[in-house]
């Protein structure tokens, strides 16, 4: 009976996702009909008289912006759950090892630099990456020490976030007030207002491993909330598996700030609606974490480019939505228990 509502939620979300896809695509400071944004789709813009600028509007800005916000939204959704799993804590977001952080230092040192667009967006992914990387190995080499490893990553992602805070203030009080300030701060805000279809093709790579990575060991998620002594004795390697799935996790994380910058509580607050929907079982909240994050963030980003004469940061909305969404959903769970 429950798999039979979960393949009708799985239905409604897609139903949803592609709704919320189709609106998107018109909606914005420059408005596309519906007919039009049909037409296009189907590839019969010329012949059914869509203008040059509708079209340059739907294939140059409109289409991979959107596409970015619905890969992003699904990544830092799938990211977070992930994360909010092998933790065993629902307060965990996707950057708790230092993958947002890094990002971070990595976009603020490019822009710093006066490198271009794609150096930016490389160095911020490989910068994301580190992070994870030194709070990884620094974590399993004080794991001994402690009776709990998870806990000793989060410490050691707490130290990583910090040290890399610390590069970002120092790269702002060293750069042109005028110039690389102003667009350091735009970047940390997050947002999808320059993003290209370079762009799409440059985060697919990372972000489609991930999702793989993620999808293929969904059923192992469910073992590793479990302590590392009772892991062991259902004969799985809980260091080698909570290393892969980290990494899966990291790929999803860095990807999506390279692109489109500090976009908080998305991969926060997503996985407990899903949870709220789908259960904890990760064969059925990653994917329902994945439409959930997708329309969410296609929502926020139509609603940025609509609600004021000029465009709002990214980031900005979801923080204002989150946090109160955020209390709700506890509220509602407190209620449930």
């Amino acid at each position: 009976m429950f798999a039979g509502r979960m393949k009708t939620v799985y239905v409604l979300l897609g139903i949803l996702l592609v709704a919320m896809f189709f609106l998107s695509l018109g909606i914005g400071r420059y408005n596309i009909a519906p007919a039009d944004v049909l037409a296009l789709l189907t590839g019969r813009g010329a012949e059914a008289g869509v203008s040059d600028m509708d079209r340059i509007v739907f294939w140059s800005i409109r289409l991979p912006r959107l596409l970015c916000a619905m890969l992003i939204g699904a990544a830092l959704s799938c990211s977070g759950a992930t994360y909010q799993g092998i933790f065993r804590n629902p307060l965990v977001s996707p950057d708790i090892l230092g993958a947002a952080a890094g990002a971070s230092f990595g976009a603020a040192l490019s822009v710093f630099l006066g490198l271009g667009k794609i150096p930016l967006q490389v160095l911020s992914f490989c910068c994301g990456a580190c992070g994870v990387l030194l709070s990884y190995r620094i974590g399993m080499r004080f794991s001994g020490r402690m009776r709990d490893n998870t806990v000793t990553l989060v410490l050691c992602g707490m130290v990583i976030t910090a040290i890399f805070s610390a590069l970002i203030s120092g790269v702002k009080l060293v750069a042109d007030p005028y110039d690389d300030l102003p667009a350091i701060t735009f970047w940390l805000m997050g947002g999808l207002s320059y993003v290209t279809a370079d762009d799409v093709l440059l985060m697919l790579a990372p972000l489609l491993a991930g999702f793989l990575m993620l999808f293929l060991l969904r059923h192992r998620l469910n073992v590793l909330s479990l302590s590392d002594e009772e892991i062991g004795a259902l004969g799985v390697d809980a260091k080698k598996t909570r290393a892969v799935v980290i990494l899966g996790a990291t790929l999803l994380t860095s990807g999506s700030v390279a692109v489109g910058g500090m976009i908080a509580w998305v991969g926060l607050i997503v996985p407990h609606a899903a949870r709220l929907i789908a259960g904890p079982n990760f064969g059925k909240l990653l994917p329902s974490s994945f439409f959930l994050g997708a329309v969410f963030l296609m929502a926020a980003d139509a609603v940025c480019r609509t609600l004021l004469s000029i465009e709002l940061p990214l980031g900005v909305l979801t923080a204002l939505v989150g946090a109160p969404l955020f209390l709700a959903l506890l509220a509602r769970s407190g209620r449930a228990s």
